[in-house]
């Protein structure tokens, strides 16, 4: 017997009115394009900087809106989510989440040395490929040894729009014995501070904050009610924000289209390249890491994955995972269900750590810049590679393109020198938003993973809670009632 689905117009407009915000939301990434293209052709001349700027503007300032819930978000989910759970739950699911983030991250270098290796986008020399910006010369040991300097950050306030960053200083050439240039490690060192969030600092605090005032019991009650108003009333604010996304995407999507350097870019050899990362990342990001979250939930994870569209698209506007924290909770939480004590415990470690679309891009970019100056690779450079890009994507700050900057230490590791990350600036930028949106796809699974197997943990937290009378209301269920006003 065939079944009938009923067209009448009661039921469209609830469908229409319940993905309204994703249609919204598509509907602005596609206008985006359409007008940032029909704008790129309007003349003949290229379009200045202050031009683009001018049209960005609108984007610029959800972005920057969106930027200021990160700190209050990061450190009140974090303290509220580890203060309201017991030792032994929050070290399962903090183990958890980081076992996945570590084994996703290794399987997608993996994936990726697979991938340049079969496919060998390399292959040929530098001619045709354009280079681009400036190389930055580090030490690789400063890098790794600045990654436990950030995570321990001596001012607190500082972390907050700053940081540390170990600097080796160029000998002078008049200072050159016999006009040679000593190695690396023979250079002065120094030391500055870089306008970036040092979000592994306010991850650490945060942390040992909440495992604190879970320790204390009634003692930390106080702090922990305040950091959970904190961490409510950012998510009713991005519950607000989260409606006029459509509009900043738009004009972010349409300012990124205008500033593009030259569309021919992707056709030449860097599109070979080009498209290695992207089949890797898609390959990544939609067949293995849902294919984990099956094995392990026993759930097919397509309706999970079409209700973080939102998540998704805002990644690749913002191409900053950390800016993308406050839609990835409300979708996980709105729409997925998950328990706030998981999503904004795990989520925010995720957010600093799980970098799979930056793992993956290093060890592609290392392999196929290798390709191109002629190198062949033995088996233990390819085992340093993937090892070194899987600590260089953790390094790597939920920031645009910070993957950049790590990328000098996977090359410094096959002898490969700095200058030659030049060859793959001129498409980064938009590989860049790609791989932004799979590290946050990431975390979205890891978060709906850890909470599927720690499901009979909290009911059994919850149950004694009830017991004690000690219940509190859901932050999921305030987030909601703001959202059904603002549709009001």
């Amino acid at each position: 017997m065939s079944r009938k689905f009923s067209c009448n117009p009661k039921t469209i407009k609830d469908g229409i009115r319940a993905n309204l915000l994703p249609i919204l939301t598509v509907s602005g990434v596609t206008g985006g394009a359409v007008l940032g293209i029909i704008l790129r052709y309007s003349r003949e001349e290229r379009w200045t900087k202050r031009e683009v700027m001018y049209v960005g503007y609108i984007g610029e300032l959800f972005l920057r809106a969106l930027k200021a819930l990160i700190i209050p978000l990061i450190v009140s989910s974090l303290v509220s989510a580890i203060g309201s759970l017991d030792l032994s739950l929050s070290k399962k699911i903090g183990l958890r989440a980081v076992t996945y983030y570590m084994t996703t991250t290794v399987l997608a270098v993996i994936l990726g040395i697979i991938l340049v290796v079969s496919i060998h986008p390399g292959k040929g020399s530098d001619e045709g490929i354009t280079k681009a910006g400036e190389a930055r010369s580090v030490y690789t040991p400063d890098l790794l040894m600045d990654l436990p300097r950030n995570f321990f950050p001596p001012n607190l306030i500082q972390a907050c729009f700053e940081t540390y960053k170990t600097v080796i200083i160029e000998p002078k050439l008049e200072d050159m014995e016999n006009g040679t240039l000593p190695p690396k490690s023979e250079w002065d060192i120094s030391s500055e501070h870089t306008r970036a969030l040092n979000i592994m600092g306010l991850v650490s605090f945060a942390t040992f904050l909440g495992l604190a005032l879970s320790t204390l019991g009634a003692k930390g009650k106080p702090l922990l009610a305040f950091f959970q108003s904190l961490s409510d009333a950012s998510m009713v604010i991005t519950s607000w924000l989260i409606w006029i996304s459509p509009v900043g995407i738009l004009f972010l999507v349409a300012s990124m289209m205008i500033e593009m350097e030259d569309f021919s870019v992707m056709l030449g050899q860097l599109g070979m390249y080009f498209g290695t990362v992207i089949l890797g990342i898609f390959i990544h990001g939609f067949l293995v890491l849902p294919a984990l979250y099956t094995i392990f939930t026993r759930k097919l994870p397509f309706r999970f994955l079409a209700n973080m569209t939102q998540a998704y698209i805002t990644a690749f506007a913002t191409a900053s995972s950390s800016g993308t924290l406050p839609v990835t909770f409300q979708c996980l939480e709105e729409k997925n269900h998950i328990d706030t004590r998981v999503t904004r415990f795990v989520i925010p470690i995720g957010a600093t750590i799980n970098m799979d679309g930056t793992a993956l891009y290093e060890a592609v970019a290392a392999i196929f810049i290798a390709q191109v100056r002629g190198i062949a690779l033995t088996i233990g450079q390819v085992v340093a590679i993937s090892i070194t890009a899987t600590a260089a994507a953790i390094g790597a700050a939920g920031i645009p393109q910070a993957g950049l900057v790590t990328m000098v230490m996977v090359l410094d590791v096959v002898g490969l020198p700095a200058e030659d990350m030049t060859l793959i600036i001129a498409v980064d930028w938009l590989l860049d938003r790609f791989r932004t949106m799979i590290n946050v796809l990431g975390d979205s699974i890891g978060a709906g993973l850890v909470y599927e197997l720690s499901k009979k943990e909290l009911e059994q937290m919850n149950i004694n809670a009830n017991a004690n009378g000690d219940v509190d209301r859901p932050s999921n269920e305030i987030a909601m009632d703001a959202v059904e006003c603002s549709k009001m």
